[in-house]
């Protein structure tokens, strides 16, 4: 799938820009309010993308980039302050959703946001997710080192992305690293990125943890290095009836590592039915392509598609034209039975073929 599958549009909220996103179908599931997030290069990444197609093919996933980055720019200051975000994100939720209830799903400092939503509108929530977050962000980390990244982050900007990027991604490569060091400076402004940090610390929710009603699951990874398990444990422990799901794995980030992990537990959650994980051991042998109609070429394209490719990319790979690709791409969604190009990416990736 390629950035062009998703289509940004902007809302007035509080009398700012809000550039917001909606892909797939069926219930709305609203996913975001993270500290630094860009709609556009996000869905350039192929892991971001497969665990929101996995989710598209059952919800409909409404993205946002919060004022003061991403694709609402750079020119606003960001929230202040919990109020704030909840002002913002209700204006998100009026726009892209009319009555229907809405699945919340908080990933990390959004679970202070979407979960301060639960418990402002208890009609208007019908489950809420909450992945490697925390109740009381002072406890994140202590003091001295909470001061220490905030002006790390404030008077050098790239430096501070460079430590964020060694927290949130211990087990990327170099390239990797260094491409997130750009992501996170074309998303936010040393300004913006400082005040949005700080405002993360800031975050308190215990005050409203105890309010929220509807059904609510706790994701966390046991070895998390930016938020530790235990605040995890403790969200959960805090919101009446929640449970709790311990995952395996360090990245903070749920679409990296075992995002299968990650979307099969929100699904199960959600009543939704999940693909069996593949079989491991030193049985297991290579995954044998799936029964489908598709050619061998085809299949080719498909599993180019589901790896973020873009048709250009594809065709040069595959040595092919443009339009020889768009049509193979057509016939698989054709015999796949899927509505989008986003969706034929999540069968590949249910069936092993990334």
């Amino acid at each position: 799938m390629e950035p062009g599958d998703q289509l940004i549009r902007y809302a007035e909220v509080g009398g700012r820009q809000v550039a917001w996103t909606s892909v797939g179908s069926g219930p709305p599931l609203v996913l975001g309010g993270w500290w630094c997030s860009h709609l556009a290069l996000d869905w350039e990444q192929a892991q971001f993308r497969d665990l929101v197609a996995t989710l598209a093919a059952h919800r409909t996933v409404i993205r946002y980039d919060r004022p003061g980055g991403g694709a609402s720019g750079h020119d606003d200051p960001p929230p202040a302050d919990l109020d704030e975000e909840l002002a913002l994100l209700e204006g998100i939720v009026d726009v892209a959703v009319s009555d229907a209830p809405v699945t919340m799903f908080g990933v990390s400092s959004g679970g202070a946001v979407s979960s301060r939503f639960a418990a402002a509108h208890p009609d208007r929530v019908d489950a809420l997710v909450m992945y490697g977050t925390f109740a009381n962000g002072a406890e994140i980390a202590p003091p001295q080192a909470r001061q220490g990244l905030l002006e790390v982050i404030g008077t050098h900007w790239g430096f501070g992305s460079r430590v964020l990027a060694d927290l949130f991604l211990p087990e990327a490569t170099a390239a990797e690293r260094d491409e997130f060091v750009a992501y996170q400076r074309r998303s936010a402004s040393r300004e913006s990125a400082a005040a949005s940090m700080a405002e993360l610390y800031a975050f308190d929710s215990t005050g409203h943890l105890g309010r929220v009603r509807a059904p609510t699951l706790v994701l966390h990874r046991r070895e998390d290095r930016a938020i530790p398990f235990a605040l995890g444990a403790d969200v959960a422990s805090r919101i009446p009836g929640a449970e709790l799901v311990e995952l395996h794995g360090l990245d903070h980030f749920p679409w990296r590592g075992d995002r299968r992990a990650v979307t099969d537990a929100v699904l199960r959650f959600l009543g939704e039915e999940a693909e069996p994980a593949p079989t491991a051991g030193p049985e297991a042998s290579a995954p044998e392509p799936p029964t489908t109609d598709l050619s061998a070429r085809e299949l080719e394209v498909l599993r180019l598609v589901a790896r973020g490719d873009t048709d250009q990319q594809i065709a040069q790979a595959l040595v092919l034209s443009p339009h020889t690709v768009h049509r193979h791409l057509a016939n698989i969604r054709t015999k796949l039975g899927v509505p989008s190009r986003a969706a034929a990416a999540a069968w590949a990736s249910r069936h092993d073929l990334i």
